[in-house]
């Protein structure tokens, strides 16, 4: 055997001090793979009403955004979770040809079949499932094969990678609004051109198929959705089903021999106190872009595509702040850019309820706020939550984290969608507006006041949750895996 031969065969990640060069390589061609794959969900969120009433299906047009939420954020948890177990590159393969498939299929059925409501449901789950795959191996990756100094910058670049695809998205959306909205399906197509690489710089190494508990994912996951779907049906045997199957699972994981999560994992009360932050930071998440469509279109009297042309803007200060996060955390620490980060996020909610009649560019500032904290927010919450966990459950920690902040902006944007539709809190508002301005400045309210809730929470629980780290360690991510 010859020494390039045996020096091909080695596996990079087998060695810490060359899996961190390696993990960049991947981790740059997995960011752009995110990008491409998840640009389509701020872009049809823009845009589900003016589908639904495309298809004839305008009341049950939020299920555009809501079910593949749904999808997503159960994804986002199978993933992490089978990261810990299975080979990271086979599951890239699959994430991205299934991406494919789903965006083919999105566009011809919808634009040259006319399926209706659920073929675009139908693409865009399959898009879902496989973009976010990208997004899952990216995070696990930074959490288990970067050096120290590394993690923080990259969880930055993470957020800013999904703040730039909003971008793309929402500009996107608009543009092909007035064209043929279902053009917006081939986007993410491009990312087949990847896949080349991605085999390449990925660890092959996993476990064997037999140590995946399928049946603890599955009546977990179907757990998740009727929980979620009873916030966009509001129908009470949904919920029922839901906590059945979660005591199901309580009792399945305390029996089974081995399952893919153990009751000690959620006995961690550092990680319940991380975890309950994300609850109510990111409730709101989905919900700025459809309230400002609709306040364009209700008040202003103005078009997708010029609402797009004001709101993307506020993706790219997020993107912006998203590249910074890294040094600002650096520098300030994960408690104070935090509390900073939430600080903006409620100025930008509370602004743009006092600013509703006030002009769209004064609510574009104000989202511009808004989605500055929401770039600064991810890389030390994330880092917060996954410092609470050993680092051989970072596969599922990241899995957990993805479900949660799903979930909730599903169930936020079903409730907030509800709302938004049935004009429930028109009329009259704090804020001074009247009719159906009232209505969005109140919604709007509600968003900031959920957000400042969740920042209550931090300061109350900050000590206890960093509890055991020296100062130094809160600004950072996580140890490296030895």
């Amino acid at each position: 055997m010859t020494t390039a031969t045996t020096k091909g065969a080695i596996d990079p990640y087998a060695d810490p001090g060359t899996a961190s060069r390696t993990a960049v390589k991947a981790l740059i061609m997995l960011l752009i793979t995110f990008i491409m794959g998840t640009l389509c969900l701020q872009g049809f969120n823009l845009v589900f009403v003016q589908i639904g009433a495309d298809v004839g299906a305008a009341d049950q047009a939020s299920l555009i955004t809501a079910i593949p939420s749904i999808v997503l954020g159960i994804v986002s948890f199978i993933y992490g979770s089978l990261s810990d177990f299975v080979s990271l590159r086979r599951m890239v393969v699959f994430g991205v040809l299934t991406l494919f498939v789903g965006s083919v299929f999105g566009f011809v059925a919808s634009y040259f079949i006319n399926g209706g409501l659920w073929v675009v449901i139908i693409a865009r789950m399959l898009q879902t499932i496989g973009g976010q795959v990208a997004g899952s191996v990216y995070l696990v990756m930074a959490t288990k094969y970067l050096a120290t100094h590394l993690k923080v910058i990259f969880f930055g670049l993470f957020t800013a990678g999904y703040q730039l695809s909003a971008a793309i998205g929402v500009f996107a959306a608009g543009l092909l609004s007035s064209v043929a909205w279902q053009y917006l399906f081939l986007i993410p197509a491009v990312s087949i051109v990847f896949l080349p690489f991605l085999m390449k710089w990925l660890p092959g190494h996993g476990t064997s198929g037999d140590r995946i508990d399928w049946v603890g994912f599955t009546v977990f996951g179907v757990a998740v959705a009727f929980l979620t779907l009873f916030f966009s049906y509001m129908s009470w045997w949904m919920l029922i089903v839901a906590a059945v199957l979660f005591i199901a699972f309580g009792i399945y994981i305390a029996k089974a021999r081995n399952p893919f999560i153990t009751p000690s994992f959620f006995k961690n009360v550092r990680w319940l106190l991380a975890i309950s932050l994300i609850l109510l930071f990111y409730f709101a998440n989905y919900c700025i872009s459809p309230i400002f469509n609709a306040i364009g279109a209700d008040v202003y009297g103005m078009s997708t595509g010029q609402v797009s042309a004001y709101i993307v803007w506020a993706f790219v200060v997020a993107t912006v702040m998203g590249t910074s996060s890294g040094a600002i955390v650096g520098r300030i620490g994960q408690t104070a850019s935090i509390v900073i980060a939430a600080c903006l996020m409620i100025a930008g909610f509370i602004g743009s309820a006092f600013a509703v009649n006030a002009g769209f560019w004064v609510l574009t500032l104000c989202a511009c706020v808004y989605y500055a904290g929401c770039g600064l927010m991810y890389s030390p919450l994330v880092a917060t939550v996954l410092d609470t966990l050993p680092v051989d459950q970072s596969g599922r920690g990241v899995g957990m984290n993805d479900l949660v902040m799903n979930v909730t902006a599903s169930i936020g944007i079903a409730i907030f969608g509800g709302l938004m539709t049935t004009q429930a809190l028109a009329g009259s508002s704090f804020t001074g507006a009247s009719g159906s301005s009232a209505g969005y400045a109140n919604l709007l309210l509600i968003g900031g006041i959920v957000i400042a809730a969740g920042l209550v929470v931090f300061l109350l629980i900050r000590r206890k949750v960093y509890a055991g780290e020296t100062k130094a360690e809160e600004h950072e991510p996580g140890p490296v895996e030895a």
